[in-house]
């Protein structure tokens, strides 16, 4: 007997013992494998699934978040044109109170100089005529040396004065 080639007991025994092996295997292991290998590719057929659908998703999200980004951006430049066209309209109104404000002091003060004027000239024309008066009567008392003229002077300047005090109350 040689070390390579087997004896025919052997290979009988090997033979018998390989198909009570596979018998085995066939009615316990290979159901078991089989259904576990099915298991397995329905869990991974599901997981592909599932990474589809969250891919999908995902780009759903994707999609939403540029349009919400595009809307706020829309906003935004909405937002900051009103916000300029308020400043610029504050502004405006700003302007325009300040100019009406100007114009209510430049008519003050145009009156407070009508009214200051005007008080000069009062004024002015007191001390005119009260000079006039001076001199008047210094020319009175040269020409009106006696009594009599300068009474009867006195009333004439007396008339004169109550009939143009009259026109004047008549014109008011």
């Amino acid at each position: 007997m040689s070390l390579l080639t087997p004896d025919f007991g052997l290979l009988f025994w090997m033979a018998f013992n390989f198909l009570i092996v596979f018998g085995i295997l066939a009615k316990f292991g290979f159901p078991v494998i089989t259904r576990m290998v099915g298991e397995r590719r329905d869990h991974i057929s599901k997981s592909l699934q599932a990474a589809e659908e969250a891919t999908k998703k995902l780009e759903n999200v994707r999609q939403e978040s540029l349009a919400m980004l595009d809307e706020t951006r829309v906003q935004q430049a909405e937002i900051i044109k009103k916000a300029i066209a308020d400043g610029e309209q504050i502004v405006r109104n700003a302007q325009q109170k300040a100019t009406e404000e100007t114009e209510k002091q430049l008519e003050a003060a145009r009156r407070s100089i009508e009214m200051q004027k005007e008080r000069a000239l009062s004024e002015i024309n007191a001390q005119v005529a009260l000079l006039s008066l001076d001199i008047a009567e210094k020319i009175l008392r040269r020409q009106l040396d006696d009594r009599e003229q300068q009474e009867s002077f006195a009333l004439q300047m007396v008339e004169e004065t109550e009939s143009i005090r009259r026109k004047r109350s008549h014109k008011r």
